[in-house]
């Protein structure tokens, strides 16, 4: 296994489970199917609508078998339903009541958007968006300081922020993230972010990292290009005797991210973990730079309101 390290030591898993559209009735197995076979860290969030389950899952695993609530690294994400500050720590609870823990390894604001609280989902309207002036993502962010300082979170970070909105956030706090999780793959290579991030001693999470193709059509381009069917991609896994994607995945940890590839099929699952027993040479990784055209699977268009209370939501 791969690891990297926190600030204070905790370490964390290169290859984790990824929970996102993960079906319900298959995710608990999915689960308990990762940790049996060697995975110890799992992706989750509340909006994913599965962590109930999962929480069956992990409760099984930890009374039935070796593993040990320590011997794993469990995320989950603070959904924009719950930003303002006497908002963030019950809804943490929550999430913890579903997966029946005590605590989290670390807990991301989801995204930097801020809904009404208790709105479920995705808003309808307009008027279902709070701005960022009435809930500055600074008054998240201090909520989520003080459920790391009441022990119920290890490690606090975020996810699709920015350089510009990472920067705001710092300038604002004596906290910074921890962890920053954002959309990485060779057409989405973010050297940039990576740079900054490794300035400031932030650990980078990569999601959607084979591409993301099981997304709801609403999220598609009907033009967009597939990663595993990429042929440099191919010809590269060719070379190592593995697939195109233990290749995808491999460039994420060559490149000292984490990633967390999801599936709920068992061969595959194991196949995912199994990339970390490999390694791409200097030249694979020249070649797949080669790729990068900053291209967005999950280009954040779905939260931009006709108001102008969000636009651009990457600033880009």
């Amino acid at each position: 296994m791969s690891y990297l390290k926190f600030n204070n030591g905790d370490r964390i898993s290169q290859v984790g489970l990824g929970t996102w559209k993960s079906e319900e009735n298959k995710v608990g197995e999915a689960v308990k199917h990762a940790l049996k076979t060697g995975y110890t860290h799992i992706d989750c969030a509340a909006i994913y609508g599965n962590e109930a389950e999962i929480g069956e899952a992990l409760t099984d695993i930890f009374k039935n078998s070796d593993i040990k609530r320590d011997d794993i690294f469990i995320t989950s994400k603070l959904w924009n339903n719950a930003h303002r500050k006497e908002d963030v720590i019950p809804a943490l609870k929550q999430t913890l009541s579903d997966l029946q823990l005590d605590y989290l390894d670390l807990y991301l604001m989801h995204w930097p958007v801020a809904f009404k609280s208790g709105l479920y989902g995705f808003p309808e309207s307009n008027d279902d968006f709070l701005s960022l002036d009435e809930v500055p993502l600074i008054e998240t962010w201090e909520a989520m300081v003080e459920a790391k300082n009441q022990g119920l979170v290890k490690h606090i970070g975020v996810s699709n922020f920015s350089i510009k909105k990472l920067e705001d956030l710092m300038n604002k706090s004596d906290t910074a993230p921890e962890m920053n999780q954002i959309e990485l793959h060779p057409y989405l290579q973010q050297e940039e972010m990576l740079n900054f991030c490794n300035k400031h001693q932030i650990l980078i999470t990569a999601y959607s990292p084979l591409g993301s193709q099981d997304r709801t059509p609403e999220m598609k381009a009907n033009d967009e290009p597939t990663l595993l069917d990429n042929q440099m991609v191919n010809t590269i896994a060719e070379k190592h005797k593995v697939t195109a994607a233990q290749v995808l995945i491999n460039f994420h940890v060559s490149r000292g991210c984490i990633t967390i590839p999801k599936s709920v099929t068992p061969s595959r699952i194991e196949q995912n973990l199994s990339s970390l027993e490999f390694q791409l040479e200097q030249s694979d990784l020249n070649q797949l730079k080669e790729l990068d055209k900053h291209y967005r699977y999950v280009n954040g268009k779905f939260f931009e309101t006709s108001d102008g209370k969000y636009h651009n939501i990457y600033d880009e």
